[in-house]
């Protein structure tokens, strides 16, 4: 975890790739997908702690159809700039048998994480996986997984706010940071 003077020249340091209206139309837009997409479904939506937090707390107030929510926590970071091995924090409770199952994500970097939950989810009797995520990173190589709904592409750098962190600190932005190199 940053100290708090960290932090702030982490912030200081780093270029913004997209502002907090950029942001913000970018979720409206997603709103509009989605709600095309799943109004008639009556999904269960989870939001993957703690990244999409602040992402699941603007979108849901835009989707225009009765849904169910609720969490799951399952980390490969834990406060660290690499990712590691998965690993659960909270499965989903909610009996997902029949059910239309949409998860939000805050980033799709290299799609490890959103795979495993697709299995997990897919294997406690899901009828129907959807994902949508805030941003999919632009890594240069293929990917597992590939989410339904996507806002914004990010270049392959790490990259922190509205919800992503950099070791614990600054998910409370409304625009979007990478570290410069």
């Amino acid at each position: 975890m940053l100290s708090k003077e960290e932090a702030e020249h982490v912030l200081a340091t780093a270029e913004q790739i997209y502002s907090a209206a950029i942001v913000a139309e970018t979720i409206n837009q997603m709103a509009v997908k989605i709600t095309r997409e799943l109004a008639e479904q009556y999904p269960l939506v989870l939001c993957v702690m703690g990244g999409a937090v602040v992402f699941t707390g603007h979108l849901l107030p835009l989707l225009e159809f009765p849904l169910n929510f609720d969490y799951l926590h399952v980390t490969r970071y834990n406060n660290t700039t690499q990712g590691g091995q998965i690993r659960w924090k909270v499965a989903p409770r909610e009996n997902l048998a029949g059910r239309v199952v949409l998860v939000l994500d805050d980033l799709l970097d290299e799609g490890i994480t959103l795979a495993a939950i697709q299995k997990k989810v897919m294997a406690c009797g899901a009828k129907a996986f959807y994902s949508a995520v805030l941003a999919d990173k632009d890594i240069g190589q293929p990917k597992p997984f590939h989410a339904d709904f996507v806002g914004l592409t990010l270049p392959n750098r790490y990259v922190f706010g509205f919800g992503m962190d950099v070791q614990g600190a600054w998910r409370n932005l409304p625009a979007i940071y990478a570290i410069k190199k």
